[in-house]
């Protein structure tokens, strides 16, 4: 789905230096409006034909607004840091918080794009792509977020022309050596491509904006007051949700049922001996695979979750034991922060993941989502109902990058989870928690 913005485009120098300075005005105080707020974050994501004058709107953009609130992202080949941990990192790192704007020219969409247009991939896995991109984008505007996508589109024709230019000049030529796609070569496998993505990835929430930027003026126009609109109207619906916030019931699971945690056997044990013969071994041979050079190629993220005084802190301390404590990190998690917050609640996770060859273990995870936030009420039950889908495209990302993802559900009953308490009570280093 896409919408097109098309105004009179043409808008000469004088017609664009008169609307200019109300826009700019307009634009600085809905900026104002959005940061004293702080209800949701602005993603915008610029793309399009080559030549259509992307790093121009980027330059127009960064000039009406308050630099101090915005950040510019042009991300093209991964780093090496990057390229070591599932392809959506870099991305999820960079996300703005509540109330500030982030602006996209190389974005999710731009490998599997290209890749597409130079043939590296088949349709089949870029569209696997588009939807993967389609779902993280719903999950960030089911967050709140205000996401607008730019296509600039020139005709074939004028593209040229465009090129011709831009190469005649010392200052633009660079970007016609540095083009991906081959200038005009491929223009229909381009426009074809494109076309095809923005109709899989076109949504309410992240809608396509199309604009015809053959006209320097009207482009610049109408991408400013293209975004100023949405921003308001984005504003206004945040505070009208404030005002009459729907009342949303929370769902109790009925604990009678069959579940396989109902039917675990905890009266299941070692003998102390043979416990600590067999950890021993395993975590030997859990140091061994570590230092495997076919290890380098993969990274191991360790999920503990479970009762209370179940044990999670004592199974880290065994896992890591004889491990490099260069080659691990174990992230603890509690109460989300306020810059954490500002951000899809993933977003703290996300910047945790290992790059390979390395292991993060967490105490707790994501999945606190559908537990504590769940029973306490902290979020509604639309998000956690969500949460499990968003979760399995998490993981998906995590095994799809070469991660080995294990998760551990730690049981008790409740007659030892007292017994534990107790204990935790008599003991002053354990007295804390």
């Amino acid at each position: 789905m896409g919408e097109s913005a098309e105004r009179d485009n043409a808008i000469d120098k004088a017609g664009f230096e008169k609307e200019y300075p109300k826009l700019r005005t307009e634009f600085l105080n809905a900026q104002f409006d959005l940061i004293e707020s702080k209800r949701f974050p602005v993603i915008l994501v610029f793309a399009g034909m080559e030549g259509t004058g992307v790093i121009d709107a980027l330059t127009n953009a960064n000039t009406v607004l308050d630099s101090r609130h915005v950040v510019t992202f042009a991300l093209d080949t991964p780093t090496q840091e990057e390229s070591e941990r599932p392809r959506m990192w870099r991305f999820w790192r960079t996300l703005p918080p509540k109330g500030e704007i982030g602006i996209y020219a190389g974005s999710w969409y731009t490998a599997p794009l290209t890749d597409r247009v130079l043939d590296k991939i088949s349709d089949a896995r870029f569209e696997q792509q588009l939807d993967a991109i389609k779902r993280f984008e719903s999950m960030l505007a089911a967050e709140g977020a205000l996401i607008l996508k730019i296509w600039l589109h020139l005709s074939k024709d004028d593209q040229k022309k465009k090129l011709k230019k831009l190469e005649k000049s010392e200052r633009t030529k660079w970007r016609i050596e540095e083009s991906l796609w081959g200038g005009s070569k491929r223009y229909r496998k381009v426009k074809s491509a494109a076309e095809h993505m923005m109709r899989i990835t076109g949504t309410d929430q992240a809608p396509w904006i199309y604009v015809n930027a053959a006209n320097k003026y009207y482009r610049s126009l109408t991408v400013g007051k293209t975004i100023l609109n949405a921003i308001r109207t984005h504003l206004e619906q945040a505070r009208a949700a404030e005002v009459s916030p729907q009342a949303t019931p929370v769902s109790i699971p009925d604990v009678n049922r069959q579940t396989p945690l109902n039917e675990m056997d905890l009266s299941l044990k070692l003998e102390r001996e043979d416990y600590k013969k067999k950890l021993s071994h395993y975590q030997n041979r859990l140091n061994e695979l570590v230092w495997n050079k076919k290890f380098k190629k993969r990274s191991l993220v360790l999920v503990f979750e479970g009762n209370d005084a179940a044990g999670k802190g004592g199974s880290i301390r065994r896992v890591i034991e004889f491990l490099d404590p260069r080659r691990y990190r174990v992230n603890q998690f509690a109460a989300p922060t306020d810059e954490e917050k500002a951000q899809p609640y993933l977003w703290r996770f996300w910047r945790r993941l290992p790059r390979r060859g390395h292991i993060a273990i967490f105490d707790r995870s994501w999945y606190g989502r559908v537990l504590v936030e769940r029973v306490e009420g902290f979020c509604s039950e639309a998000a956690w109902r969500r949460a499990y889908m968003e979760i399995n495209d998490f993981e998906n990302e995590m095994a799809e990058a070469g991660s080995i993802v294990i998760k551990f559900w730690l049981a008790i009953d409740k007659d030892e989870q007292v017994q534990r308490f107790k204990a935790r009570e008599e003991t002053g280093y354990k007295r804390y928690k």
